[in-house]
């Protein structure tokens, strides 16, 4: 970076702060979303065990829209794609509130689908930041743009607690309606941002096959598939736990909001320690702290103990996933980022939609214990695949 004209460098920089806060509004619909999903799944749905399902099928659109993204991106640039990213989370937030103000489950399930669009096409914030920012400032860049989820964790829950009864009888109603605003300053400030052309097409593509053959990719695909849908096994059903415990909306919304605080609060050292220790270490270092949310969240179900246990899994998640995003950088070639990038990101959602789905049955089916002792096994996988990639890169 130093090498850089000063104005040049200046807006590298504005754009990864523009970036951060599109990132940043994008998730605060989410994580409001997680902080209610559940709840009005369960008011909702005869069944008990579909309390998740909701975001179970939003995480399904996520894992879906890795295709037509990587399409989009690819042929018609990172602004277009990202503006219909926006357009979907309008429509998933209104048909979100259509759904609550009828008080029908179906319908509101149904406005998962174009939010999970949304939600699955604005992940590219994070590759759109490693495009824009020097080799050197990459690793910073991708986590700075992660990080815009600190702004998300602080407000997605608060809007929650103080809107939920705007429009009572209907709760949650006015969250959807003031959520559909986001997507709308999303797209004012894509308008100036500097993105990237589209890549170039060249006369013969890399077969995918070869892309997903690669040890890199394997490693940085099975990762972050591992530090999301471990993430999201344990978040998605902690506020049925609470509420099985006797704590109302706020205390979950407040667990909610310390965890996704400690998701993406990191993102402001974790490209440093990248950069400085390598993504394997940091990535080791993350499942050895998912490991521990498990254990907490297994001694017991107080709040401190929910809240610890989310707080340690939020920045677990952050090393892992911001590893597997850097690593994944070095997995193909600057002409293979999009189908490398679709490929990844239908591997991550496709794992997390599972998990999600699995959350409420598990939860409902086998309780909180055997949800949580999962971690373990998975874990033991990431870690496994960072000591081979460790001993390959030695040998």
């Amino acid at each position: 970076m130093s090498a850089m004209a000063p104005a040049d460098a200046a807006l590298m920089k504005r754009n990864v702060w523009l970036l951060f806060l599109c990132q940043a509004l994008t998730n605060a619909s989410t994580v409001g979303q997680v902080a209610m999903s559940a709840l009005i799944g369960h008011s909702l749905a005869t069944d008990k065990s579909l309390a998740t399902l909701p975001m179970a099928l939003q995480m399904a659109a996520t894992m879906a829209a890795s295709i037509p993204a990587g399409i989009v991106f690819a042929r018609l640039g990172r602004r277009a794609g990202f503006v219909l990213g926006a357009a979907g989370a309008f429509l998933g937030s209104i048909v979100f509130a259509l759904g609550v103000w009828t008080g029908s489950f179906p319908l509101y399930c149904l406005g998962a689908i174009p939010a999970g669009l949304g939600f699955g096409i604005s992940q590219h914030y994070r590759f759109a930041a490693a495009e824009v920012a020097t080799p050197a400032y990459r690793p910073r860049a991708v986590a700075l743009v992660m990080a815009g989820g600190i702004l998300s964790a602080i407000f997605g829950p608060e809007l929650v607690k103080h809107t939920r009864d705007t429009l009572a009888p209907f709760l949650f109603l006015g969250t959807y309606l003031i959520l559909a605003l986001l997507p709308l300053i999303c797209v004012a400030l894509l308008s100036r941002t500097v993105l990237p052309p589209p890549p170039p097409r060249t006369a013969v593509a890399t077969p995918l096959r070869e892309i997903l053959a690669r040890p890199a990719f394997v490693a940085a695909a099975l990762t972050g598939a591992v530090a999301y849908g471990t993430m999201n096994l344990v978040m998605t059903a902690t506020p049925l736990e609470m509420m099985l415990c006797g704590f109302g909306i706020g205390a979950s919304a407040t667990v909610i909001q310390l965890h996704a605080v400690s998701m993406f609060a990191p993102g402001f050292v974790s490209g440093r320690l990248i950069a400085r220790f390598g993504a394997r270490r940091i990535i080791l270092v993350g499942t050895l702290l998912s490991a521990a949310c498990a254990a907490v969240a297994l001694s017991g179900e107080r709040f401190g103990h929910f809240s610890v246990a989310l707080m340690l899994l939020g920045v677990g998640w952050n090393f892992m996933f911001v590893g597997a995003t850097t690593l994944l950088s070095e997995a193909h070639r600057p002409e293979e980022r999009v189908r490398a990038q679709a490929a990844n990101d239908f591997i991550v959602f496709g794992t997390v939609a599972c998990t999600a789905f699995a959350s409420g049955a598990i939860h409902a089916q086998a309780g909180w214990t055997m949800l949580n002792l999962l971690l373990f096994p998975a874990l033991a996988l990431a870690l496994g695949l960072m000591l081979l990639q460790r001993r390959r890169a030695l040998a």
